[in-house]
């Protein structure tokens, strides 16, 4: 285990638009306010999305499984913001729901609000942690 002590520094609160890209506005938002290291909550709507829902199997590298949103869902998640070299990588776990479906995954591909979702994203100062590629799990990791 490797761990870093913080504080946590601003406080945003952002409210994504119908058809906004969710995904590329938390990769805006980090790197107009200069955000290094951070997590964020979200609740709302989302219309259209691409999540991972585990690995075919259990070994490395894994092959994910992916699942489409396709239409509007529920959603209630968290993430990771943390820098890949020059640009913000985020790492949002979810839960999406319709009438009496819901899967959980990692959203990674195209995200896409339904009517608004609301962000609240905690700053975190004092981390010096990075994503790096791993060539053994195929996978951009947090690095300490």
């Amino acid at each position: 285990m490797k761990y870093q002590v913080g504080k946590i520094g601003r406080v945003i609160v952002a409210r994504f638009e119908d058809k906004e890209d969710v995904l590329g506005n938390l990769v805006n938002i980090a790197k107009k306010e200069k955000i290094k290291a951070g997590v964020f909550y979200i609740v709302g709507g989302m219309r259209e999305g691409r999540i991972v829902v585990g690995p075919e199997e259990d070994k490395i590298p894994p092959k994910p499984v992916w699942k489409q949103l396709g239409e509007s869902h529920e959603v209630v998640g968290l993430g990771t913001i943390f820098w890949e070299k020059k640009n913000p990588k985020i790492h949002f776990h979810g839960a999406f729901g319709k009438k009496d479906m819901v899967k959980m995954g990692c959203l990674r591909e195209k995200s896409e609000t339904f009517l608004v979702l609301e962000t609240i994203i905690i700053e975190i100062k004092g981390i010096k942690a990075k994503r790096e590629f791993d060539p053994v799990s195929g996978l951009t990791l947090l690095k300490l």
